[in-house]
C-alpha cells in the first residue's frame, strides 16, 4: 500500500508539471541549459596557437629593442670610444651578412640557369670578386680562433691590426682613407723595379720597332709624363711573346707585380704566375662588363673603388677624372685578347704611375 502511494504522487507531480503548459516546459528549459542549448560559452576571447605564437614573438621584439636602445645610450654616455667601435663593429657585421646573402642569391642563379662568372652583370661579377676576397681575410680570423680561449686574443688582435685582419666594412672612415693611402704606397714602391725591368729585357725583344716603342714608353714613365692610351697599345705584340708574355715572366718581376696588384709575392713562382693570371684574367672579364654597362651608369663610389682596384689612387682624385682615367684604362682592357693580358697586368703601373692628381 505504501509503495502504490508513493507511486502515484510521483505520477500526480509529473502530470502537473506537464498539464502547466509550455510557459512552464520553457522555464525548465532555461533551468537546464545544458539539455537545451548545449554548453555556455565563455564571454573572454581566446587567440588561435598562431597568432599567440606571433604576439609572443612580437612582445619579445619589441621588448628587446627597448632594452637595446637603452644599452647603446648607456655606452654612448659612459663609454663614447667604445661605442664608436661597438657601433662599427655591428654595422660591419650586418653589411657583411648582407653581402653574404646577395652573393648566395647570384651563385644560386648562376646554378639554375648554367650562368658562367663572366656572363654576369658588372655589379654582380664585382660583387663575388670582392666577398671572395673578404671570405678569404676572414677565414684567417676563423682559423686562429679554434683554439679555447683564443677568441679573447683575437679581439685583441683586431683592435691592434684592423689593416691586416679586418675587411673594410669594419673600418671606419677616417681609417677607410689612412689605410686605402697605406696600401697604395706598398705597392707603388715596386713601380720603378717594375720599369726597370722593362728597360733590361729591352735588347731581348727581336723587332726593332717594338724595342723603340717600348724605350720610348719607358722614358715618358720616368720622366713623369702619363703616357696616351695609343702608345701602350703599340706595344701588344711585345707583351704576348718572349720576354714579356705572361707565361715567360720571371720571378722578380711576378713579386713585384703581385705587390702591385696587393698580392702576396710569397709563393713559389708557379703559384705566383696562376694568381696573376687569374686576377687579371677577372679583371678583364670585369672590363669587358662595365664597357657593355657604361661608366656613366656606376656611383661615384663605384667609379673610385674600380680605379682603385687597377692601380690608381682614387681616394684623393676628383670623380671627374677618375671616370676619364676610368675610360682610358677600358680603352685599352677591350683592345686586348686572352694571349695579350700581360700588357693589362704592367698596365696597372704604365697608366697609374704619372696620372694628373695623384700623390706623390
Amino acid at each position: 500500500m505504501a509503495l502504490s502511494r508513493v507511486c502515484w504522487s510521483r505520477a500526480a507531480l509529473w502530470g502537473s508539471a506537464v498539464s502547466r503548459g509550455p510557459f512552464v516546459t520553457r522555464r525548465l528549459q532555461l533551468g537546464r541549459p545544458g539539455l537545451a542549448w548545449g554548453a555556455p560559452r565563455s564571454s573572454k576571447f581566446h587567440l588561435s596557437p598562431k597568432a599567440e605564437v606571433k604576439s609572443l614573438i612580437s612582445y619579445v621584439v619589441n621588448k628587446t629593442k627597448v632594452i637595446n636602445g637603452k644599452y647603446h645610450r648607456f655606452l654612448g654616455r659612459h663609454f663614447p670610444r667604445f661605442y664608436v667601435l661597438y657601433t662599427i663593429f655591428m654595422k660591419g657585421l650586418q653589411m657583411l651578412w648582407a653581402d653574404a646573402k646577395k652573393a648566395r642569391r647570384i651563385k644560386a642563379n648562376m646554378w639554375k640557369h648554367n650562368i658562367k662568372f663572366h656572363q654576369l652583370s658588372y655589379r654582380e661579377m664585382e660583387h663575388l670578386r670582392q666577398f671572395r676576397r673578404d671570405v678569404t681575410k676572414c677565414l684567417f680570423l676563423g682559423i686562429i680562433s679554434i683554439p679555447p680561449f683564443a677568441n679573447y686574443l683575437v679581439f685583441l688582435l683586431m683592435y691592434l691590426f684592423p689593416r691586416q685582419l679586418l675587411i673594410q666594412h669594419f673600418w671606419t672612415p677616417k681609417q677607410q682613407i689612412d689605410f686605402l693611402d697605406i696600401y697604395h704606397a706598398l705597392r707603388k714602391q715596386s713601380h720603378p723595379e717594375i720599369i726597370s725591368y722593362l728597360e733590361k729585357v729591352i735588347p731581348l725583344i727581336s723587332d726593332e720597332g717594338l724595342r723603340w716603342h717600348l724605350k720610348e714608353l719607358c722614358t715618358k714613365v720616368q720622366h713623369g709624363t702619363h703616357p696616351a692610351t695609343h702608345d701602350i697599345l703599340a706595344l701588344k705584340e711585345c707583351f704576348s711573346n718572349h720576354p714579356l708574355g705572361m707565361s715567360h715572366l720571371q720571378a722578380s718581376q711576378m713579386k713585384a707585380l703581385s705587390r702591385t696588384m696587393l698580392l702576396t709575392p710569397y709563393l713559389p713562382s708557379p703559384l705566383l704566375r696562376y694568381r696573376l693570371k687569374t686576377h687579371t684574367t677577372v679583371i678583364h672579364q670585369l672590363d669587358r662588363a662595365l664597357a657593355k654597362l657604361g661608366i656613366g651608369q656606376l656611383t661615384a663610389q663605384e667609379v673610385k673603388s674600380a680605379c682603385y682596384l687597377r692601380g690608381l689612387n682614387s681616394t684623393h682624385i676628383a670623380e671627374e677624372r677618375c671616370r676619364t682615367w676610368l675610360g682610358e684604362w677600358l680603352q685599352i682592357s677591350c683592345s686586348l685578347k686572352e694571349a695579350e693580358l700581360s700588357l693589362l697586368l704592367h698596365n696597372v703601373v704604365l697608366l697609374s704611375t704619372n696620372y694628373l692628381g695623384t700623390r706623390r
